[in-house]
């Protein structure tokens, strides 16, 4: 089975203010769930995954684009191995 998860932030503007809404997908393309912050930072991609483990266990791959904050925040859970880089 191919435990695969794909994230990804757009930027969506709440009352005139920038956000960033992180959102991960599995591999059959079923949103697991959406987080909005303020910041894309390694606290908040840290914030996401943590959040997404509890609810859904660990993935094979997580597929995530160049944003250094998710290799960041991989590395403190010890998942590093674990990530891939696409678009």
């Amino acid at each position: 089975m191919n435990h695969q998860w794909h994230f990804d932030e757009v930027f969506v503007k709440i009352n005139g203010e920038t956000h960033y809404m992180w959102r991960a997908v599995d591999h059959e393309g079923e949103v697991l769930d959406a987080l909005v912050t303020k910041r894309r930072d390694r606290k908040a991609a840290l914030k996401f995954l943590k959040k997404l483990m509890k609810c859904y266990g660990q993935p094979e791959k997580i597929v995530t684009d160049q944003l250094r904050s998710y290799g960041a925040a991989m590395k403190e859970i010890a998942n590093a191995d674990r990530q891939r880089t696409g678009r």
